[in-house]
């Protein structure tokens, strides 16, 4: 029973740590008032711009969902595409804001890249 207590309270410290991280994440986003997304760099039904440079696809709309529910407005959101070697650099690095675009969670980058994975949007 102590064990389980003591696994309940670090799991609850770590989601604690990892709300705080989230939170000036999402801080930082507000006062620029607008979404930096990290995309592919055109991928047809997931993200690539039309003829008018608009970004369509999966990707794309979810990037303006999380638009949405921080500012109540799909549209504030800038699109970045970028290559597989430079995505996870440019999340690190606070180019982008979030990542949404083809990207295999492994156990190896879960853990090592010190990044956020969030569900599967595409299986």
């Amino acid at each position: 029973m102590k064990h389980i207590a003591i696994g309940i309270l670090g799991a609850a410290a770590f989601g604690f740590m990892a709300s705080a991280a989230s939170a000036g994440t999402l801080d930082t986003v507000k006062q620029k008032g607008f979404l930096q997304c990290g995309v592919s760099t055109g991928l047809a039904g997931f993200s690539a711009p039309d003829d008018k440079g608009d970004w369509k696809g999966i990707d794309a709309d979810f990037c303006r969902a999380v638009a949405a529910a921080v500012f109540g407005d799909a549209s504030k959101v800038k699109f970045t595409p970028l290559s597989a070697k430079e995505r996870f650099t440019a999340l690190q690095s606070g180019e982008i804001d979030i990542l949404s675009r083809n990207t295999t969670w492994t156990s190896n980058r879960d853990s090592a890249l010190g990044l956020d994975f969030v569900g599967v949007t595409y299986y």
